[in-house]
């Protein structure tokens, strides 16, 4: 059967071993050298009396020289080991004590670290381990501990916030998509509950579409959200100034019909990312835009770039929104509350605009911003980071400055 020493005992037993083989190496070096040094000539010169005198006392036997030397030599070596033997035990005793006191404070740090550990749990994480003075390696430790309890933390954070997110976002599609459902039912219902004629086929058939379309138009908008939130596949080098071009050729007709005013700066604005998803993206924002305005509103469109960052910017002149609406805004299905009518959204939007808008920002590593403006509408600042320098020169020429 094994015996499991611990670290503490362990090193006590190292620093003890490693004192007796110094002493002992000692002891031996000690002893060759007296050895060697005790000569016959020392021990005679110290031991019997100068030629000429007589010593004291009874006159003891008759030995030669050589006899008396080597017996002294003999009694002065054995002594030496005798007592280097005993100092070497005292020493011994004593490194064992002073290593066990000195490797329980070295190891002491490291309990700490063990017990912080163990009374850690996946609810909390709130506790540190302390960081001893001096900076040693020990208290490199902790702090290198303390760093990942910090990121294991956020991580948790992270993933919680994310999985609340789902849940949410599942339950309101489940909502969303059961509208439509319950639209069609409803007309079904209702016209084959006796004998329709041609009209009313007519008009359940033109319900039926609606909702058709409105569960389309949600199922399309989840789609883009779940490629945005997948990220970009095919990243390119595009200009945010043309693109916004493009899209505002597709939306001019809206804009006029709903006598939307659009002013534009547009300045060149290259970026490195998927084309489909930020044609998107600004799609989505300047068809909010134009569809949330008031009549002979406007709607402001702005690019650009700096030494970092490119950044689009698209203001309104919509309804008032509240300060801390906007922020809500960019969450799947969250809509102003002047927007919603009978259960069904009056503009025939499925609600996931700015909330793609945001997947696709945070793919290609970008900031958002959504600010309620004083007099009504919204004002969002797009920024992601901006194309490098080869492929700014690549794109000689900017748009020019446009209004419609």
């Amino acid at each position: 059967m094994s015996v499991r020493l611990s670290a503490r005992s362990r090193l006590a037993l190292l620093y003890t071993a490693l004192v007796l083989a110094a002493g002992a190496l000692m002891t031996a070096l000690t002893y060759v050298l007296v050895r060697q040094n005790l000569t016959t000539r020392w021990v005679l010169h110290r031991v019997l009396p100068a030629p000429g005198t007589t010593a004291p006392g009874p006159e003891p036997p008759r030995l030669q020289a050589p006899d008396i030397a080597e017996q002294v030599r003999g009694a002065a070596l054995a002594e030496l080991l005798s007592q280097a033997a005993v100092a070497l035990a005292v020493v011994t005793l004593l490194a064992a004590a002073l290593g066990w006191v000195v490797a329980g404070r070295i190891l002491a740090p490291i309990r700490a670290i063990s017990a912080t550990a163990q009374r850690l749990s996946a609810e909390d994480l709130s506790e540190r381990v302390p960081v001893t003075s001096p900076a040693d390696e020990l208290a490199a430790l902790a702090v290198t501990v303390n760093g990942m309890l910090d990121r294991i933390q956020r991580g948790i954070a992270e993933r919680d916030r994310v999985l609340e997110s789902q849940r949410l976002f599942t339950a309101n599609a489940a909502h969303e998509l059961r509208t439509p459902l319950t639209t069609v039912r409803t007309a079904i219902d209702v016209t084959l509950d006796g004998d329709p004629n041609t009209a009313e086929l007519l008009t359940m058939a033109a319900d039926v579409r609606d909702a058709v379309e409105n569960g389309q138009r949600t199922l399309d908008g989840l789609l883009v959200l779940a490629r945005s939130q997948a990220g970009a596949r095919a990243p390119s080098i595009m200009d945010l100034a043309d693109t916004t071009i493009g899209v505002l050729d597709g939306l001019a007709a809206e804009a006029s019909r709903r006598g939307v005013a659009v002013h534009t700066d547009l300045r060149p604005a290259p970026v490195v990312g998927e084309r489909v998803l930020l044609e998107s993206m600004v799609s989505n924002l300047l068809d909010n835009a134009i569809r949330y305005n008031r009549a002979e509103g406007h709607v402001v469109l702005a690019t650009g770039a700096s030494a970092t960052h490119a950044f689009l910017r698209i203001s309104n002149s919509g309804p008032y929104i509240g300060a801390g609406e906007a922020e809500r805004l960019l969450q799947p299905f969250v809509r102003g509350a002047s927007t919603r009518v009978h259960g069904a959204y009056a503009d025939g939007g499925a609600g996931l605009g700015l909330s793609i808008v945001r997947a696709v920002v945070s793919t290609h590593g970008g900031e958002l911003s959504a600010t309620a403006r004083p007099g009504g509408g919204l004002d969002v600042i797009v920024r992601i980071a901006a194309a490098p320098r080869a492929a700014r020169l690549a794109l000689q020429t900017g748009p020019a400055d446009q209004a419609s």
